[in-house]
């Protein structure tokens, strides 16, 4: 901000963790989805202090979090377009609706087409059917060892197209390469949102994901929040894969992180690093390790791995600084399929007020309210043109 004190923001995505369902969710089969409020009634409740005095509790009926007597900035997003995507949350933080035209395969990927997959990736390919990773590794793993050609498999739900290799059978390298050219070398009508890149090792029957990670994603197809902060001079650091959801659209610096205690870590150094700007991070494990594989235990530990850590960012907030915990979608383990769920996302931010306290009312609205927030906490003035209402003054 011209003339005044530097301030910064964090906007930290707790990927899957949706508080209840869109008024449209059963178009999607995802009527009465609720992934908090579910994963707590399995659980037996949820630890989680921190979110919980932030206002947590007053989203859905979550077994163990009740109400906070005295909650910051707190509310639900809803979805600014279609889909319940990764790509379709990231994006509407930031103020871009996803279009409806983006290729996917509810039945799985057709003989012709894969064919015309394997010519783009320049390699054989096994597969094709709408599955999650582990059962896509359990099903065509051994097969893959003995070809060398890498599983591809899709969502029922999503626009993307994962493609698994071992390290053994493919470097990581060799295997950000083929999604590389797989993505760039389809004709429109059949490319996806994302390719994901996944590697694994170890021997049958223990096979294991590594951190090899990668998303090769179509570009935003309109201006974000992001470009907005570039313009105006503001920095953009990506932490996890924010920055290849975006195509690297935005971003000034970017750190990788593929597991949640790395992103945590890099949140740590940038509150002793960074002088300004925006930090835009994301916490994938809630829903990649954990969610789709409906393993609860595993979740909420994930959750209160992040309720230590919010504890310590807030302890650490100055007077210029924001903090904004929300999500992408949800990932509901009561659901009948083991794929994202139709969600409004929680919005919980740490807002500091005129008189050096911290604001704390309801609001609810948009995704894109958060980048909208981003914008005028860091630089004062509106993105006009843009979706999104602030919540910051």
């Amino acid at each position: 901000m011209t003339g005044a004190a530097r301030r910064r923001a964090f906007v930290v995505v707790l990927d899957g963790c949706g508080v209840g369902a869109l008024p449209d969710a059963a178009e999607y089969g995802d009527a009465g989805s609720d992934t908090l409020a579910h994963l707590a009634a399995i659980e037996g409740g949820l630890v989680l202090p921190e979110l919980g005095a932030l206002g947590l509790g007053h989203l859905t009926a979550i077994r163990g979090v009740v109400p906070s007597p005295a909650p910051g900035v707190h509310g639900r997003l809803a979805a600014i377009g279609p889909g319940k995507d990764s790509i379709v949350g990231h994006w509407g933080l930031m103020g871009v609706a996803a279009p409806a035209t983006l290729a996917q395969w509810p039945d799985g990927v057709p003989a012709d087409e894969l064919a015309t997959m394997e010519r783009a990736a320049g390699h054989g390919l096994l597969g094709g059917a709408v599955t999650d990773g582990l059962r896509a590794l359990d099903r065509w793993g051994d097969e893959h060892l003995r070809t060398g050609r890498p599983i591809l498999y899709t969502s029922a739900v999503d626009s993307v197209l994962q493609v698994a290799a071992h390290d053994d059978a493919l470097p990581i390298p060799a295997l950000h390469d083929l999604c590389r050219r797989l993505h760039a070398g389809l004709p429109d009508a059949l490319r996806p949102a994302r390719v994901i890149a996944r590697p694994f090792t170890g021997p049958p029957g223990a096979f294991a994901r590594t951190g090899g990670r990668m998303d090769v994603a179509t570009p935003p197809p309109t201006r974000s929040h992001l470009d907005v902060l570039q313009d105006r001079g503001v920095g953009v650091h990506g932490v996890g894969k924010v920055v290849d959801v975006f195509a690297g659209r935005g971003f000034d610096a970017a750190r990788s992180a593929t597991s949640n205690a790395a992103a945590i870590e890099a949140v740590d150094g940038l509150l002793d690093e960074l002088d300004d700007g925006l930090a835009f991070v994301n916490l994938v494990e809630t829903d990649d390790r954990y969610g789709h594989r409906k393993d609860t235990a595993g979740f909420h530990a994930a959750l209160r791995a992040i309720d230590v850590a919010v504890g310590r960012w807030r302890r650490r907030l100055g007077p210029g600084d924001l903090l904004v915990l929300t999500a992408d979608h949800g990932v509901d383990p009561a659901a009948p399929h083991p794929f994202h769920t139709r969600e409004h996302a929680p919005l919980l931010a740490v807002v500091p007020g005129p008189d050096g306290g911290r604001l704390g009312h309801r609001h609810d609205g948009v995704l894109a309210d958060v980048g909208a927030s981003a914008v005028r906490w860091l630089t004062g003035e509106p993105a006009d043109g843009l979706p999104g209402r602030s919540f910051v003054p």
